[in-house]
């Protein structure tokens, strides 16, 4: 079987499923897939993007803009109680 007619045997399968759980197993293996392949970069931030949320971050901490992770620790559990 060439590779036309698996796509379409996988598909026709997949339009056939029910279970939820599924699809979204599917749906995330198709991610992966396509991430280490290189073929998609819609959801990645591109270089200057994240150098500039770097340079944020490093003021941030620098001016004293930032929370602790046990004062995070302890917003959460005071919520959670």
């Amino acid at each position: 079987m060439n590779i036309e007619a698996r796509k379409i045997k996988f598909v026709q399968e997949f339009l056939e499923l029910q279970d939820e759980e599924a699809i979204t197993k599917l749906e995330s293996l198709l991610s992966l897939e396509k991430l280490e392949s290189g073929k998609s970069n819609s959801n990645l931030l591109d270089k200057k993007e994240l150098n500039k949320r770097i340079e944020i971050s490093e003021e941030d901490f620098e001016k004293g803009r930032f929370k602790t992770s046990q004062e995070l620790l302890l917003k959460y559990q005071k919520v959670n109680l």
